[in-house]
């Protein structure tokens, strides 16, 4: 006899795992690993989501209703092309889901989020990577991998891990080039952490000014409800029309909406959430930066810090040294970037404890076995 055998490539995929939370025999930990909103939630989501407690018996508004009109309401979109989901990552998964399947080929740059690549592979897709420049998403070199095969492109910016930006007149290029069956899927997840007068395009006007871009938000990030799951996108009214035909019927319960309809109208916590970020990011990277190690501007709520791939001196030592100390970051070696480390920005005695553990790493003593 023989056991259910699942679709062809779904045993290919490596599965995805998150940031580290623990430590073996630490008690207490300082975690940096996933990007989580340094401050945590804001008030006013806590209280709503304490609010519903006593309602959780019922089922949750499928249509999402109350948290489409306050993402529209805050960001000026248009709350019947806002596609609500379990976080981004859902939405990503439904694009691929609706959009690619066997034969067809999904396209992004090197290092981009790792789930473009296993929701296409899960779609029976194929994923494929463009080569990135100064780890920097590159135009031209996605648009060479285009081929008649491409269905979907997904283009993090900022990206996740490498905090890097793609220019306003970069991103509309990218979209003026590509093929009007591609559907281009900017995914903004760090949006929220550049400053409202920033030289940035999320990918919300290009959404409006055409048919074939999808903008991607979470409500993960800034917002620090990472463990309610709840994302959103912003479509094409077609694209809408699909997704809301291929997902679950109540695929955001109802303390995820109660508390994101809370966090999207909260500009005080988002502005201070930002402010707290920009100091403390641009703090870390001066300091880590004098100890002699590579790390490129950030826009998001983290950094990427590169070693010299020195044996005893590279990541995987720097991160062994961290966790000895109780402070879990993140490997990038899933990403490509097996000699960087992944630290997100957190509150301030966390960052000055990281910089204070990577000062005595880059410090110590080798030939004294330090």
């Amino acid at each position: 006899m023989t056991s259910p055998a699942p679709q062809p490539g779904i045993l290919d995929i490596a599965a995805y795992v998150g940031g580290e939370s623990a430590v073996a025999g630490a008690d207490k930990v300082i975690k940096l690993s996933s990007n989580e909103g340094a401050l945590g939630p804001g008030e006013a989501a806590q209280a709503a989501f304490a609010a519903i407690a006593a309602d959780l018996h019922r089922y949750p508004d499928g249509s999402a209703t109350a948290l489409r009109d306050a993402i529209a309401e805050a960001h000026g979109v248009d709350a019947a092309r806002v596609v609500c989901g379990a976080g981004s990552d859902e939405i990503i998964s439904l694009l691929c889901q609706a959009y690619a399947g066997p034969g067809d080929e999904v396209l992004h740059s090197a290092h981009g989020f790792l789930m473009y690549a296993i929701s296409a592979k899960a779609a029976g897709a194929t994923p494929v990577s463009a080569p990135e420049t100064d780890l920097t998403a590159d135009v031209d070199a996605l648009l060479a991998r285009v081929s008649d095969r491409t269905r979907l492109l997904f283009l993090a910016n900022p990206n996740n891990p490498t905090g890097t930006l793609v220019a306003p007149a970069e991103l509309h290029r990218l979209r003026a080039d590509l093929r009007d069956d591609i559907l281009l899927v900017v995914d903004a997840a760090y949006a929220e952490f550049l400053e409202p007068d920033a030289d940035y395009e999320s990918g919300q006007a290009m959404v409006d000014a055409g048919d074939n871009v999808v903008m991607t938000r979470t409500f993960s990030k800034i917002y620090g409800l990472g463990g309610l799951r709840l994302g959103w996108g912003y479509c094409p009214p077609a694209v809408a029309d699909v997704l809301n035909r291929v997902r679950g019927p109540f695929n955001v319960g109802a303390a995820a909406l109660a508390a994101g309809v809370a966090a999207v109208g909260d500009a005080a916590f988002i502005k201070k959430s930002r402010d707290h970020n920009t100091r403390w990011r641009e703090w870390t990277r001066d300091r880590l930066l004098a100890l002699g190690l590579n790390i490129p501007p950030s826009a998001g709520n983290f950094l990427l810090v590169c070693f010299g791939g020195i044996k005893g001196r590279d990541a995987e030592a720097a991160d062994g040294f961290l966790k000895q100390r109780g402070i879990i970051v993140r490997g990038m070696a899933g990403y490509g970037l097996p000699d960087c480390l992944r630290i997100s920005i957190g509150l301030e005695d966390e960052m000055r404890a990281v910089v204070d553990a990577l000062g005595a790493f880059m410090g110590r003593n080798e030939d004294a076995g330090a």
